[in-house]
């Protein structure tokens, strides 16, 4: 869509322009070098009859690309706001800025004028717009991490869930455990209490017995000699 600004054209649009996919590396000169090797051999095999371009070539962003592909302007200047960012250009030659609002690998808007000071308040307008439009996005990227910290946070706490879980069984097993053994222990104490109990009555019944036949051993043997 073109729009007029002060007497200048001011384009929004989509455009396969392909961008940088690194922050890093100027704009410019990455679509030079992805431009210079997948256009110019469709350029050289094009038919003199060929249909007219579509008519979304015949704009501002299809010039800039252009400019690109030639090295016809300098990257003044970059910002990157997640996907977004916004590029200033300069052609020395026509004494022109372009001003691009980018995302990701496309061109999403360009500003074409010969105004030094209306390109640098585009281009100031169009860095604050990737400040805009990132926000969400970079919203997203942050509550995605808490997300997942938050998850690792809940599978480790299930896990000390589970050992203090496992832990507390375990120490109730043996705890019943010890109680089984320690009521066995008591019923076996009690049973040889009694079996020692008996086993000195017998006793007492055998020293008993013991003591009336040598009584009566000594008895005779008195009675043997009276004789």
């Amino acid at each position: 869509m073109l729009l007029s600004v002060g007497g200048l054209l001011l384009l929004s649009a989509c455009s396969s322009v392909s961008l940088v996919q690194e922050p890093e590396r100027p704009v410019v000169a990455q679509t030079q070098e992805q431009e210079v090797q997948e256009v110019a051999p469709v350029a050289a095999a094009e038919p003199a009859s060929a249909p007219a371009a579509p008519a979304y070539q015949n704009t501002t962003v299809a010039q800039l690309q252009q400019l690109i592909q030639a090295r016809g302007v300098q990257e003044l200047r970059t910002a990157y706001n997640g996907r977004f960012g916004a590029s200033l250009l300069f052609s020395a030659e026509t004494m022109t800025y372009y001003v691009a609002l980018f995302q990701q690998r496309e061109f999403w808007r360009v500003f074409k004028t010969t105004d030094e000071s209306l390109a640098e308040r585009m281009y100031t307008q169009y860095r604050q717009d990737t400040v805009d439009f990132a926000a969400a996005d970079l919203e997203r990227i942050k509550l995605q991490a808490e997300v997942a910290n938050a998850e690792k946070k809940l599978n480790e706490s299930a896990d000390q869930l589970t050992v203090l879980q496992n832990d507390l069984a375990l120490q109730r097993q043996q705890e019943a455990l010890a109680i089984a053994q320690r009521e066995e222990s008591r019923r076996e104490a009690q049973a040889l209490a009694e079996q020692e109990r008996e086993a000195r009555e017998q006793l007492r019944e055998l020293q008993r017995q013991i003591k009336e036949l040598e009584q009566q051993r000594a008895g005779m043997l008195q009675r043997q000699k009276g004789r």
